[in-house]
């Protein structure tokens, strides 16, 4: 029992938030002391590791262990998570349970792309939930249609697609994109009744969504095979395979989606040729063009919307997005145009939560900064400073680090193993970092990120990858970090 308490007292002693300058005197005195008593050789390790780690993963005997412990019994088991339990936040950095700070390169999967607890939303949130939360969509309120023209009009003013003309206002981007496949779907039976126009081409590598619709589109073994059979008719094609577009993308072919940039497939950026040809094919055989922007795009790109970045000739008949429009509030949005919009009738679709006035207005306090010059025009030295860090790690680690993808504030560095001890080596020096694909680091930092935060990340990164692949330091993985949207 003493020896108990007496390994808690040091752990948590080890734990307590340290001074800066004097963590590295204070673990070296710690260590010390630790290997010179009587405790067992293993709890002498495990302290002495602590010591060694600005943001150790959470010890079994830990106030966060405990918490979770109670919790994880009632919990669905959808999500493998690694120790830390976090509680607060603010900007680019969380503070977990034990009062641990992180740098966040994750920013919620690319969601809270004003950084955490942005002052400005919150008090939006704040004064609307004064006021009123929810009507359902049986009434009219001030903010949906607000939402719905604000989304439409920043559209057009960004360079986003020009045909652009009505909203549907839902809660996730599963969601927006189950939405765009019925909309597809019944643009097809519209256009031709009396024939099959309701197959569906979605690519490899990319990730649409958990419901069935959705998941019908993500063709993911892994994600389809225990849900299996999948909605019919959908088609899986090559990302970037202009050949192909056209055994593809048939007179059956009602709709066809396609991120810009998949994100969970491994940060692969779609080539203008390719968007060109797949909307030329589009048109040519009246499917509707979908583009799934709901991690690349509102900014992090550098423009609003991804495709803005792309030749006006290839523009999209419907954008999908959630993620970044709420910064964490649970809400999503489906662009169409008038050839979309022309085929649906009231009763098509609905939502009961979807464009709820306090949804809706966080959302168009968030878009009207994420759609301002001082993000955007920051985007590309944020990207380049990154590049420029990836360039010297490369240098450092040739053999390790393959390839650097991606564009803006959406980047990814391609590894020649698993990234998962990378990850945890990271998230105990005070880094958050996810993956994606194969093999694959991924950054989607809040868009607010300074330069100095992204140096200061780097630099633990490097440290991570040095203990992991040059000191051969013995970092266990966590399951479950790969693929995580």
């Amino acid at each position: 029992m003493a020896l108990r308490l007496s390994s808690k007292r040091v752990c948590a002693a080890l734990r307590a938030p340290r001074v800066q300058c004097v963590s590295a005197r204070f673990a070296s005195a710690a260590t010390a002391a630790v290997q010179g008593s009587s405790l067992p050789q293993d709890v002498k390790d495990a302290i002495a590791r602590e010591a060694s780690l600005p943001t150790p993963d959470p010890s079994s005997s830990s106030k966060t262990a405990g918490l979770v412990n109670q919790q994880l019994p009632y919990m669905v088991p959808t999500y493998v998570r690694p120790p830390p339990m976090f509680e607060k936040g603010e900007g680019c950095y969380m503070w977990d349970v034990e009062n641990r700070k992180y740098l966040d390169f994750t920013a919620g999967i690319a969601v809270n792309a004003l950084g955490h607890c942005d002052e400005g939303v919150s008090q939006v949130l704040a004064a609307q939930a004064k006021q009123l939360m929810h009507t359902s969509n049986l009434y009219h309120n001030p903010h949906t249609g607000l939402l719905s023209k604000q989304l439409v009009q920043l559209t057009h003013a960004t360079g986003g697609f020009e045909s652009a003309s009505r909203t549907f206002i839902c809660n996730s981007g599963s969601e927006a994109n189950e939405a765009a496949i019925k909309f597809a779907r019944k643009v097809g039976k519209s256009l031709s009744p009396d024939k099959d126009k309701y197959e569906f081409v979605s690519f490899h590598n990319s990730f649409h969504g958990r419901t069935m619709g959705s998941l019908s589109a993500t063709p993911n073994p892994k994600y389809q095979t225990p849900f299996s059979p999948m909605v019919p008719g959908f088609k899986y094609g090559t990302f970037n395979d202009i050949d192909a577009i056209n055994d593809l993308v048939t007179e059956a072919t009602c709709g066809v989606i396609i991120e810009p940039i998949q994100g969970e497939g491994g940060v692969n950026v779609a080539t203008p040729e390719f968007l060109l040809a797949l909307r030329k094919r589009c048109t040519a055989v009246g499917a509707v063009l979908i583009y799934d922007e709901i991690q690349c795009g509102l900014g992090r790109t550098g423009t609003f919307w991804a495709h803005a970045g792309y030749p006006k000739e290839c523009h999209p008949d419907i954008v999908t997005t959630a993620k970044a429009l709420g910064n964490g509030f649970p809400i999503g949005a489906t662009i169409v145009n008038d050839f979309v919009c022309d085929h649906i009738k009231t009763g098509d679709h609905g939502t009961t939560f979807g464009g709820n006035p306090l949804g809706s207005r966080v959302a168009s306090y968030i878009l009207s900064r994420l759609s301002s010059p001082e993000i955007l025009n920051e985007i590309p030295a944020k990207e380049a400073a990154f590049r420029k860090h990836f360039d010297a790690l490369r240098e450092r680690f040739p053999s390790q680090i393959k390839e650097i993808r991606g564009k803006g504030l959406i980047l990814g560095l391609q590894l020649d193993t698993d990234p998962t001890p990378i990850i945890t080596a990271a998230r105990e020096r005070g880094l958050l970092v996810i993956s994606c694909g194969t093999n694959t680091l991924r950054f989607v930092p809040p868009l607010v990120i300074t330069e100095a935060e992204i140096e200061e990340g780097m630099k633990i990164l490097g440290s991570a990858m040095e203990s992991v692949w040059r000191k051969g330091e013995d970092v266990e993985g966590t399951p479950g970090q790969q693929e995580m949207q």
